[in-house]
C-alpha cells in the first residue's frame, strides 16, 4: 500500500489538565509550542480543545481565538506546516448551539469535529449532539469552507452519518474519525473497527484512535485495514507504556515509526490538504 498516511495529534481533550499529566498543554502558548513540536515529529493535523483561565474546559470563542492565533504565529515562525482542527464539543454538553459554532466563524480552521450523535459518556455524563445542532453545524461548515471530521464513537453514529449523507446534509467525500474505547459507546476491539470500516460509504477517508489501553491496538488494526489516518495524543491516552506517562511528541514519533514498519509514508500538510480537499488557512 502506497497511499500517504495522515497523522493527527489530539493535544488535550475536555478532561485534560495538569493534574492528570504535567505534559498536557493548556495555555495558548503551550498548545502552540506542542503543535510545532508535533508537526516536526510528523503530525499533519492538530486537534484542539481549550480551557479557561481556571483550567476548565470551555467553548468560549476568545480562548479558541487565542490558541489559533498562537498556533498560526508559531507555525510561521518555525517554518513548519499543519492543519488546525477545532472541537465543537469541548464545553458543557448543554452549551447553546451558537456557542459551539461561534469559534469556527471567528477562526475559520481547516477542520472541525462533527460528532454525529449522543450517548452517556462513561456512564457518568452526557455527550450531547442534537439533530438541530448537527444540521446547523453542517450549514456552518459549508458556509465557511471547513472540512467536517465526522467523529464516530458508536454504531448508531455511523447510521446517523449515512442518513445525513443520503439527505445531502453531509457532502461526500467524507472524512471519518473513529474514536473507540469510551465507556458507553463501542469498545476498542478489532471486530468493532472492522464493522465500522465495512459500513463506510464509497470514496470516504478515515482515521482511527483508541482510548487508553486501546490506543496501540487500534493504531495497529487501522494500519492493517488500510486507514487513511491515525490519531494519537494526550486527549486519548496519557501513557506511553504501563507506568510511563506519554508526551504528544512521543506518541506522534511512535505512530510514524510503526507506520514506517507497515510501509506507509507520512503525508505532509500540503498532501493532507490535497487528499481531503481542504483550502490552506
Amino acid at each position: 500500500m502506497n497511499k500517504k498516511l495522515i497523522i493527527s495529534a489530539a493535544l488535550t481533550g475536555t478532561g485534560g489538565s495538569k493534574q492528570l499529566s504535567e505534559h498536557i498543554p493548556v495555555t495558548a502558548e503551550e498548545i502552540a509550542a506542542d503543535a510545532v513540536a508535533c508537526a516536526r515529529a510528523g503530525a499533519t493535523v492538530i486537534h484542539v480543545h481549550v480551557h479557561d483561565d481556571q483550567g476548565n474546559p470551555t467553548m468560549e470563542t476568545r480562548f479558541f481565538k487565542e490558541a489559533v492565533t498562537a498556533m498560526r504565529a508559531a507555525r510561521e515562525a518555525a517554518g513548519v506546516d499543519f492543519l488546525i482542527n477545532l472541537t465543537t464539543s469541548g464545553g458543557n454538553p448543554l452549551d447553546p448551539d451558537e456557542l459551539r459554532m461561534a469559534h469556527l466563524k471567528e477562526s475559520k480552521p481547516e477542520l472541525c469535529s462533527y460528532d454525529v450523535g449522543s450517548f452517556n459518556w462513561g456512564c457518568s455524563g452526557l455527550f450531547y449532539n442534537s439533530p438541530q445542532l448537527l444540521e446547523s453545524l453542517a450549514e456552518c461548515v459549508a458556509q465557511y469552507d471547513i472540512k467536517p471530521e465526522i467523529e464516530i464513537f458508536d454504531a448508531g453514529m455511523m447510521g446517523n452519518a449515512l442518513e445525513y449523507i443520503r439527505r445531502g446534509i453531509l457532502k461526500p467525500p467524507c472524512y471519518f474519525q473513529f474514536v473507540l474505547g469510551v465507556l458507553g459507546a463501542m469498545d476498542s476491539s478489532v471486530e468493532n473497527l472492522e464493522y465500522l470500516h465495512r459500513h463506510l460509504p464509497p470514496n470516504s477517508f478515515w482515521s482511527v484512535t483508541g482510548i487508553g489501553k486501546g490506543h496501540l491496538p487500534m493504531l495497529l488494526t487501522g494500519l492493517a485495514l488500510g486507514c487513511d489516518g491515525l490519531r494519537v495524543g494526550l486527549e486519548d491516552n496519557l501513557y506511553f507504556e504501563k507506568g510511563i506517562k506519554a508526551t504528544n511528541v512521543r506518541l506522534v514519533e511512535r505512530a510514524v515509526q510503526i507506520a514506517g514498519l507497515a510501509g506507509r509514508e507520512i503525508a505532509t500538510a500540503r498532501e493532507a490538504r490535497e487528499i481531503l480537499g481542504i483550502t490552506y488557512r
